[in-house]
């Protein structure tokens, strides 16, 4: 079959290699869409990943597809042709963390790559777990969009945001144009803040009620409280975006009471400036939330099934594999794309 093989720092080849070979719990599912991410991104400059790859390895995680061949022991009414979602994860259910309620978290949880190729095997526990069939009126192009926005849906349950609360997400790339469009579709009032004008106007066109280019304003926390009840903040802040200045700015934007999650993650060794006195005596709740667990999953899948969110409005290409090494020399200058279907 044909895959992207990754063997280091901005090193993508495409290479003939061997079709998987099953265990007897796993399934091998036949790839009809693989979309990219920031995080793809980030591990083909890398060139690794310190929990998932290990060069030379296929990589990708975002992908539907049809189940082509399954493992003797698999059970649970699954069977060969069934249009399939496979999530990038499923957590082992028998650690601390798994056993406390956070699976996403846990000590041993198993990731799987490798969306980037014709084929791609699904480990035994993921088909157990975290492999889902698609609804017949869900297409693989907005099945594939699932994992992600598991991770958006989670953020949003974790911070605790309900209808009428006004919420600043700030960074709109595809992830945080995620968190502005479901936000918007359940009656939150939403101000975005981004880096450039084609993330503003998509920004307005998925719901914010207001956003700007970031860079452009003398004090992005000023402009922000002006647009809330009283100048007193927002209700919460999502900060999407993973540097020392933009979580800087979330905690100066939220009112006292209010909940501000660090979704983005900073670089190793990243130091942020905290206004202790401002923490303490206004209550700020601080988190930060990290990946998804089975239950948003499936909740993510029922999200794309009731139509609130389409990959139409988040893929604005489409390639075969073999462009794959060009479209992300393309995409190391940020050129506009927010996500690209790669047909395999």
């Amino acid at each position: 079959m044909n895959a992207a093989v990754l063997y280091g720092s901005e090193n993508l080849r495409i290479e003939r290699v061997d079709i998987p070979r099953l265990a007897p719990d796993d399934a091998l599912i036949r790839v009809k869409v693989a979309l990219t991410c920031g995080t793809d991104l980030k591990v083909w400059k890398r060139g690794y990943h310190a929990r998932m790859i290990t060069p030379p390895a296929i990589f990708g995680h975002e992908l539907s597809g049809i189940v082509e061949m399954l493992g003797a022991e698999v059970n649970g009414g699954l069977k060969v042709g069934a249009r399939v979602v496979p999530s990038n994860s499923a957590p082992c259910n028998v650690c601390l963390f798994c056993r406390k309620g956070q699976s996403n978290l846990c000590e041993d949880m198993l990731f799987n790559n490798g969306a980037y190729a014709e084929y791609i095997r699904i480990p035994g526990r993921i088909v157990r777990q975290n492999m889902l069939v698609i609804p017949e009126h869900v297409s693989f192009q907005d099945a594939a969009m699932v994992e992600p926005l598991a991770c958006v849906l989670r953020g949003i349950h974790e911070t605790g945001i309900e209808a009428g609360d006004t919420t600043v997400v700030i960074g709109c790339g595809p992830i945080g144009l995620k968190f502005i469009r479901i936000l918007s579709g359940r009656g939150v009032n939403v101000i975005a803040l981004g880096k450039r004008p084609n993330q503003i106007r998509a920004a307005e066109r998925f719901g914010a009620r207001a956003a700007f280019i970031a860079p452009d304003l003398t004090d992005p926390a000023r402009t922000v409280r002006q647009l809330t009840e009283g100048g007193c903040g927002a209700d919460s802040v999502i900060e999407a975006v993973g540097t020392p200045q933009t979580w800087e700015w979330a905690l100066q934007m939220v009112r006292r009471g209010g909940t501000v999650n660090l979704f983005g993650g900073c670089p190793r060794g990243s130091l942020v400036q905290v206004d202790s006195n401002a923490l303490h005596y206004s209550e700020i709740t601080i988190k930060s939330t990290f990946h998804h667990t089975p239950h948003f999953i499936r909740e993510a899948l029922e999200a794309v099934a009731r139509g609130e969110i389409r990959s139409s409005d988040f893929v604005n290409a489409e390639i075969p594999l073999s462009d794959l090494p060009k479209m992300f020399e393309h995409m190391k200058y940020r050129n506009g794309e927010m996500k690209v279907a790669v047909i395999p």
